[in-house]
């Protein structure tokens, strides 16, 4: 699938890797997004295989009605790695200390990739409803995830899931927006009489305006829909690639921006995902969202009687 952004130049996506609800009936859609290097026949199948917590029911057991998509980034140069060519979702440099030219490689991938993302939302929205779509990915993906979620302006989807990842240009958002807070501050120091959710607003709409300026992409006034959007956010203690600060981070961000915020640390776990967080995962899911909750309990309980193999893929 080739998909260009009407500048100059354009970035190849594959066909994202479709994996049909194990029901037979698609009422739900789940967009999963890849790490950097990796793809979507190396990374979903085995995602689909791993076993929730204790139990051994699997993603497809518990989500019987869920079609679950994994994308596959573009191809791009990695300045980190000689400027070989990777799949990745954005380039970007270390992520323990990036110079003002280092954020900048983000800048195009940011840019194509979310609008990419976007389409794929929208697409899965028109068959099956904002409310039945849920967008969710692992480190890059989770990176990429979340600026998409900053970029969105459509209808409130059902929830957001990022794993092991962290929020590109969160410093200056963060900067852009206390610098609002200050003025705010200074100009009214006796706020009772303020609406608290115009606050809220000015601080998202400040932050999603300073990101879309930075990527060069129009900005309209956004809703409060994407605030109303929960986001979940897992992390290892022991990950090797994002440090566990970006990931909390990360959160602490979402939360100031006023949305829900669920934010997990694994012990022990490094750059990857774990039975664990998956059972966390599926309960945010079932507390935060409206995706089939008895549908879900049913089909856990009877996930040994019913279970479907997932075919295996090489990468």
């Amino acid at each position: 699938m080739a998909f260009q952004d009407g500048r100059e130049g354009f970035a190849q996506y594959p066909e994202p890797l479709v994996m049909p609800p194990k029901s037979g009936k698609h009422t739900q859609s789940f967009i999963v997004l890849h790490g950097r290097g990796s793809n979507a026949k190396s990374f979903g199948p085995e995602l689909l295989q791993t076993s929730i917590s204790d139990s051994s029911a699997l993603l497809q057991d518990i989500f019987p009605d869920a079609r679950f998509i994994f994308p596959t980034a573009s191809k791009r140069r990695a300045q980190l790695f000689h400027r070989a060519i990777i799949r990745q979702w954005f380039d970007n440099g270390s992520l323990r200390e990036q110079s003002d030219k280092e954020e900048q490689l983000q800048y195009d991938g940011l840019r194509e990739s979310s609008r990419y993302i976007h389409k794929l939302l929208e697409a899965e929205i028109v068959t099956v409803g904002s409310q039945n779509v849920l967008l969710w990915g692992l480190s890059q993906g989770c990176a990429i995830s979340l600026v998409s979620l900053l970029l969105w302006q459509g209808p409130k989807i059902a929830a957001v899931v990022g794993m092991c990842g962290w929020l590109p240009l969160r410093k200056r958002m963060e900067a852009a927006v206390h610098g609002l807070v200050e003025q705010f501050e200074e100009d009214d120091p006796f706020s009772e009489g303020n609406d608290p959710a115009a606050t809220v607003e000015s601080k998202y709409d400040t932050a999603a305006k300073y990101l879309r300026e930075e990527l060069q992409l129009s900005f309209q006034t956004h809703s409060n829909a994407s605030l109303q959007i929960p986001i979940f956010l897992g992390h290892g203690t022991e990950d090797e690639k994002v440090p566990l600060v970006l990931g909390k981070e990360a959160a602490d961000f979402c939360q100031l921006m006023d949305f829900v915020v669920q934010y997990g640390e694994y012990d022990g776990l490094g750059h990857w995902y774990s039975p664990s967080m998956l059972a966390d995962i599926v309960a945010f899911i079932r507390e935060k969202t409206s995706i089939s909750v008895f549908a879900a309990r049913r089909a856990e309980q009877e996930a040994s009687r019913f279970r479907v193999a997932v075919p295996s893929s090489s990468t």
